[in-house]
C-alpha cells in the first residue's frame, strides 16, 4: 500500500476528505476528482493504481463511467463504494471489471482492509504473469552472476558499476553466448531499481502479429484492458535481446515509448506513463544494418547513449579455469553424478580452444561430458601417462597456448601475458627457453 496511488472520485467533499483522511498516510499518493470530467483529466496526466469512487454521481452512474473509461483505455483497479449490492448491479460490476465493494455506510478499517486486498490482489497477478513469461523464455539460464576476474571482465564490471546509479539506456554488444543479458541482469541488481522486476524480452521469440499487443498491452474484444511486458515490468528495467530483430513497425513506437515515457496500449485512446530503464542487447553489427536501412537510425542513437562490448571467452582465457570448475560442481550437484577431474593438462586443452560459441559452449561441454561421465578426447588429460614423457607433453600444450595467444595479439608481449593472467617476464622467459626471438 506504501507505494500506491489512489484516485478518490465522489461528488460529496465530506466523503471525498474522509478517504483521503485515512489514505494519505499509507499511501504514495492520494488525489480526488468531484466528478467524471475531472477525474477524466487526472487519468489523461498519470496512472494510478487503484480508484474509489461511488457508484451514485451526477448524469453518469459509478458502472457506467467505469464501462466508458475501460474502452477508452482505463487500467486502474476500482472500488465501488454503494448503498446497494444486489446481483444486478454485481454482475454489471463484474463485467466492467470492478475489483471489490464497500457497502455504506463503512468504518475506516472496512476501506483499509478492501484497498490492502485489492492491492494485494494486483500484485499477485502481475507476478504470476512475470513468472510465466520468464518460464516461457526459459530466462532462468541467465540467472547467476559474473563470474571471472579476467581484466576484460573487470573492465566490464567497473562500467556497471558507473551506470548503475543512472537511468541511461545501455546497449551491451558481443558475439554470442558472451553473458549480455547476465550483465544486464547485474545492473539492474545494482541499480536502486534492484528489488523490482527485470523482463527480458527475445525480439527473435515473440511473432510479428502479437509483438504489439505482448508490450504495449491491449484492449480486448470484450472491452477489458490487459496490461503488457512493459506495464507490468513498471519501475523496474525492460531488457530487450536480440534488438536488431525488432520488426519495423515496433521500432518506430518504441523510439516514442523511449522519448515521451509513455505507451499507449493497442486499440486505446489514453497513454499511460511508464517508469522504466531500457537495456538492449545484440550480436549483429547495428552500424551496418542502420547503413543498409535495415535499422532505424534515430532508434540506434536513441538506444546507443552507452555500449558495453562483453568480451568473447578466448579473450579472456584466465576465467576459464573457475567457469570450468563452477559449472563442474552446479552440473554433478543437481545430476547426483560425481565431479570429473579437472586436471591441468584438462584445463590448459579448454584454454587452448578458440571457443565460436564461448561461455555458453563452455557450460554445454561440461554439462554433457557429466552426463557421459568424462569430457570429448580432445579435452581429455594425459590420464595413463606419467613422468618425463607428461611433462613433456604438457609442455607443449603449454608452448601452443602462449604461441596461438601471441599470435592473436600481433606479436605484442605485453598484451598476450594480460590476457593470459601471467607477467611480462614470464612470457619473456618462455619464449627464450623455446629459442624464439
Amino acid at each position: 500500500m506504501a507505494d500506491a496511488s489512489i484516485l478518490v472520485i465522489d461528488d460529496e467533499i465530506g466523503m471525498r476528505n474522509f478517504l483521503t483522511k485515512i489514505l494519505e498516510p499509507r499511501c504514495k499518493l492520494v488525489e480526488q476528482a468531484g466528478s467524471a470530467a475531472q477525474a477524466e483529466a487526472l487519468l489523461d496526466k498519470r496512472h494510478f493504481d487503484l480508484v474509489i469512487l461511488d457508484n451514485v454521481m451526477p448524469r453518469k452512474s459509478g458502472l457506467a463511467w467505469i464501462a466508458e473509461q475501460r474502452r477508452v483505455g482505463f487500467y486502474a483497479d476500482a472500488i465501488m463504494i454503494t448503498a446497494y449490492a444486489d446481483l444486478e448491479t454485481v454482475i454489471e460490476a463484474m463485467r466492467a471489471g470492478v475489483s471489490d465493494f464497500v457497502l455504506k455506510p463503512f468504518r475506516s478499517n472496512q476501506i483499509l482492509t478492501a484497498v490492502a486486498r485489492v492491492l494485494d490482489r494486483k500484485n499477485l497477478r502481475r507476478e504470476n504473469y512475470l513468472l510465466r513469461h520468464e518460464l516461457l523464455a526459459e530466462a532462468s539460464n541467465a540467472r547467476g552472476k559474473l563470474v571471472g576476474t579476467s581484466p576484460a571482465l573487470e573492465e566490464v564490471r567497473a562500467m556497471l558499476g558507473k551506470l548503475s546509479a543512472l537511468p541511461t539506456p545501455v546497449l551491451f554488444t558481443g558475439e554470442s553466448g558472451t553473458g549480455k543479458e547476465l550483465a544486464a541482469r547485474t545492473l539492474h541488481t545494482m541499480s536502486d531499481r534492484g528489488e523490482r522486476p527485470f523482463v527480458a524480452v527475445n525480439c527473435a521469440s515473440i511473432p510479428p502479429d502479437r509483438i504489439a499487443e505482448e508490450l504495449f498491452g491491449a484492449i480486448g474484444a470484450d472491452g477489458r484492458p490487459r496490461d503488457g511486458l512493459l506495464r507490468h515490468a513498471d519501475g523496474g528495467t525492460l531488457f530487450f535481446d536480440e534488438v536488431a530483430q525488432m520488426p519495423e513497425p515496433l521500432q518506430v513506437a518504441l523510439l516514442r515509448v523511449l522519448e515521451d515515457h509513455r505507451v499507449r496500449p493497442v486499440g486505446a485512446e489514453r497513454e499511460l506513463p511508464l517508469d522504466l530503464r531500457f537495456l538492449f542487447a545484440t550480436n549483429d553489427d547495428l552500424d551496418r544494418l542502420v547503413a543498409e536501412g535495415k535499422f532505424r537510425a534515430d532508434l540506434y542513437h536513441r538506444i546507443n547513449v552507452v555500449g558495453i562490448r562483453m568480451p568473447s571467452l578466448r579473450d579472456r582465457a584466465d576465467d576459464i579455469v573457475e567457469l570450468a570448475t563452477l559449472f563442474m560442481m552446479k552440473f554433478s550437484q543437481s545430476m547426483g553424478k560425481s565431479e570429473l577431474a579437472l586436471d591441468e593438462e584438462t584445463l590448459l586443452k579448454l584454454r587452448l580452444y578458440d571457443w565460436p560459441g564461448n561461455v555458453r559452449e563452455l557450460r554445454n561441454l561440461v554439462e554433457r561430458s557429466v552426463i557421459l561421465g568424462q569430457f570429448p578426447e580432445e579435452f581429455r588429460g594425459a590420464g595413463e601417462i606419467t613422468g618425463a614423457r607428461a611433462v613433456e607433453d604438457l609442455d607443449l600444450v603449454v608452448q601452443r597456448h602462449i604461441l596461438h595467444m601471441l599470435d592473436r595479439c600481433g606479436g605484442n608481449r605485453a598484451e598476450t601475458a594480460r590476457r593470459l593472467g601471467v607477467s611480462r617476464k614470464t612470457i619473456d622467459r618462455k619464449l627464450a627457453a623455446w629459442a624464439i626471438d
